[in-house]
């Protein structure tokens, strides 16, 4: 079992830290208390799908003997315009240099998406998640 723990530091500028101990920043903008010092917690959520899945994907083209040059995933969100705001659409944008088949980065996509990325995994039951990709020589 894992913990995280968040804790105030000033204004609305709050540290978190889970189990590997690293920190992570989290602020907001001045007309909401904050200092605009660090991610919002949003950002650091779609962060978290970028890094998942971003993992996801270079560990199993690894395994596939096609390992990228490079990996950017951009990541375009759309959210309610009522509060909560929750996410209902997300789209990931996979760029990859390198000698990757279409075939192998389409797999290892899908793989992360639908099972092995647990960021996407909790976001598939509340935000449409859909994908595309570039493979630049």
């Amino acid at each position: 079992m894992g913990r995280t723990v968040v804790k105030l530091v000033e204004g609305m500028k709050f540290l978190a830290q889970g189990k590997s101990r690293h920190p992570v920043m989290m602020d907001t903008v001045p007309a909401f208390g904050g200092s605009d010092s660090a991610a919002r917690p949003m950002e650091v959520l779609l962060a978290s799908l970028g890094g998942c899945t971003g993992m996801d994907v270079v560990s199993i083209l690894r395994k596939m003997k096609t390992e990228p040059k490079s990996l950017k995933i951009e990541i375009e969100d759309e959210r309610a315009t009522q509060h909560p705001k929750i996410l209902t659409k997300l789209h990931l944008r996979y760029y990859v240099t390198g000698e990757v088949s279409e075939a192998n980065l389409k797999k290892a996509i899908d793989l992360s998406l639908t099972k092995f990325c647990p960021v996407a995994n909790g976001l598939a039951g509340i935000a449409e998640i859909t994908s595309s990709y570039v493979i630049e020589p």
